[in-house]
C-alpha cells in the first residue's frame, strides 16, 4: 500500500499529516481527550496490568459484576500494551493519529481496487477534511478509531474474495470481525449474518464446505467462548452487560421525546430501582433485556418510526456537540444534562425559527457545523449515486449498502457522530466514486461536443 508512492500519493499523505497535526495541536491546547466512556477503558487497562483482571470499574470501590463485562477487552488491551512502556495518554493519541492517517490512506487504497481514480483526490480529501469527527476521535481515548480499522479490513477482504474467489480472504473477513467484536459489542449481530453468508457461499459458489465452515465459525466460536468465560465470572452466559442496559435506555429516549423529560426520568429511576433489588447479576441482566423488549414491542410501530428518523439523522449530523466538547466550549455534564434545552434540535422544537437567532449568537461553531452538514448531504448524495450505478458489481453495491445501513440503523435514538465512525470512511470513498462517474460523463460529453464543433467547422 505504501510502496512506489506517486506524487499524488505523497500529496495526499502530506495533506492528511498537516490536518491531523492541527487537530493534535488543538487537543494539546484544550486537553479534551476523554469522553463519557474513556475512564472505564483506562480502568480496565490498568486493572489488566496490575492484576490481570478484566474489570472496567474503579477497584478501590465495591466490586460490581456489571463492570466485569461492560467493555470488551480489545481496546483496554491496546491501552495496556502502551501503558507497559509509558502510562501516558498523549502517546496513545499520537499512535491513534498515525492509525487515523493509515485508515484514510487504506480506505483510498480500497477504493482504488474498485475503480477510484487518484485524479479525484480533491473530492475525497474534501469529504475527509470536512468531517471533523475523524480527526477528533483520533484524539479521544475511545475504541471507535480501531473499530474503523477492523471494518476497513473486513471490506478489503470482501473485495478480494469477490475478485479472486480465494477463501483465505473469507478467513481474513472472519479475523477482522473477531477483532471488531472485541473492541465494541455493536459488531456482535454482524457475526451471525457473516456466518450464514459464508456457509451459503461455500456451498453454492466456492464448493469448499470445510474452509467456508472455518471462515464462518471463527468469529462465532470466539463470541461463544467469550460468553462462557463471562459465565464463569458473572453466572450468566452473555457478551456484554451494556446490551441489557441499552435495551431499556433505547425506550427511555423515546419516552423522553414523547412524554417529556420528567416522566422519562421517573420511569428510568423506577426501572433502576427494581433492578437494584435483584440479588444476582443474571437476574438483573435477564430482567433488563426482557423489560426492554416488552417496552419496544408495546409501541412497536411508533417507536420504529422514531428509531428510523433518528438513525437517518446520523447521515447528515455535523457533530456540533462533539466539536464544542473538543474545543472546550461544552462540558460532558452539559451535554448529558437531560434538562438542557439549549441544543439546536431542542431550540428549534421549542422556540421555532425565532429561537435560532439567539442560538446562532451563542454558538460561534455553528458556521463550521453548517459547512460540515452541507458536505455530509453531498456525501449522502454521492453514496446514492454509487448505489444506483448499475456499472458497479451489484454484490459490491449491496455489501456496501448493508454494511453502512447497519451502522446507521443500529444507533436509533442514541445516535452520535462517533457511532458512524466504523463506516464513515467507506461512505466517503464510495461517495467520491459516485461523483467521479458523474464528472467523467460530463467530461466525455464536453469532449464529444468539442469534436463535433471541430467537424462542423470543416
Amino acid at each position: 500500500m505504501f510502496k512506489n508512492l506517486s506524487r499524488a500519493d505523497i500529496r495526499f499523505l502530506v495533506a492528511l499529516l498537516v490536518v491531523h497535526a492541527v487537530y493534535f495541536a488543538i487537543a494539546v491546547h484544550y486537553k479534551r481527550i476523554y469522553n463519557g466512556d474513556s475512564y472505564e477503558y483506562i480502568y480496565m487497562a490498568t486493572n489488566i496490568l496490575d492484576k490481570g483482571w478484566f474489570y472496567a470499574g474503579n477497584p478501590a470501590l465495591s466490586i460490581q459484576p456489571e463492570y466485569m463485562t461492560l467493555r470488551p477487552p480489545g481496546y483496554p488491551l491496546f491501552l495496556a500494551g502502551i501503558y507497559l512502556f509509558t502510562l501516558n495518554n498523549w502517546v496513545v493519541l499520537v499512535i491513534q493519529t498515525l492509525i487515523s492517517i493509515a485508515n484514510v490512506y487504506f480506505m483510498r487504497h480500497i477504493m482504488r481496487m474498485i475503480n477510484y481514480s487518484r485524479k479525484y483526490d480533491w473530492v475525497l480529501l474534501a469529504f475527509v477534511l470536512l468531517y471533523p469527527s475523524q480527526c477528533i476521535n483520533a484524539n479521544i481515548i475511545a475504541p471507535d478509531l480501531l473499530l474503523q480499522s477492523t471494518i476497513l479490513a473486513y471490506a478489503y477482504n470482501f473485495i478480494r474474495l469477490l475478485r479472486q474467489r480465494r477463501l483465505r480472504f473469507a478467513v481474513g473477513m472472519g479475523i477482522a470481525l473477531c477483532a471488531g467484536v472485541m473492541l465494541k459489542p455493536v459488531v456482535h449481530p454482524i457475526i451471525y449474518v457473516h456466518a450464514l453468508l459464508m456457509m451459503l457461499a461455500g456451498i453454492y459458489v466456492y464448493k469448499a464446505l470445510l474452509r467456508s465452515f472455518v471462515a464462518a465459525m471463527l468469529p462465532l466460536l470466539l463470541v461463544v467462548a467469550y460468553g462462557y468465560a463471562n459465565y464463569a465470572r458473572t453466572g450468566k452466559v452473555h457478551f456484554s452487560s451494556m446490551q441489557s442496559f441499552n435495551a431499556i435506555f433505547y425506550y427511555y429516549n423515546y419516552y423522553k421525546d414523547t412524554e417529556g423529560v420528567d416522566k422519562a426520568e421517573a420511569f428510568l429511576q423506577e426501572e433502576r430501582a427494581k433492578i437494584a433489588t435483584m440479588p444476582t447479576f443474571a437476574e438483573r441482566y435477564d430482567y433488563a433485556n426482557k423489560r426492554g423488549r416488552e417496552l419496544l414491542l408495546q409501541n412497536f410501530g411508533s417507536y420504529m418510526v422514531y428509531h428510523i428518523k433518528h438513525s437517518l439523522r446520523l447521515l447528515i449530523d455535523p457533530g456540533k456537540g462533539e466539536i464544542d466538547l473538543f474545543t472546550g466550549r461544552l462540558t460532558l455534564g452539559t451535554l448529558y444534562d437531560v434538562h438542557n434545552t439549549e441544543g439546536f434540535y431542542d431550540t428549534y422544537r421549542t422556540r421555532g425559527i425565532d429561537g435560532l437567532e439567539a442560538y446562532v449568537a451563542r454558538n460561534p461553531s455553528l458556521p463550521i457545523a453548517f459547512m460540515v452538514m452541507v458536505f455530509n448531504v453531498l456525501r449522502t448524495i454521492g453514496m446514492l449515486l454509487y448505489f444506483f450505478n448499475k456499472q458497479t458489481n451489484y454484490r459490491l453495491r449491496l455489501f456496501m449498502f448493508l454494511l453502512i445501513a447497519y451502522f446507521v440503523m443500529i444507533t436509533g435514538p442514541i445516535a452520535n457522530t462517533r457511532y458512524f465512525m466504523p463506516v464513515s470512511l467507506l461512505s466517503m470513498g464510495i461517495a467520491a466514486i459516485g461523483y467521479q462517474r458523474v464528472l467523467q460523463r460530463l467530461k466525455n460529453k464536453a469532449i464529444i461536443a468539442g469534436l463535433e464543433r471541430q467537424e462542423s467547422y470543416h
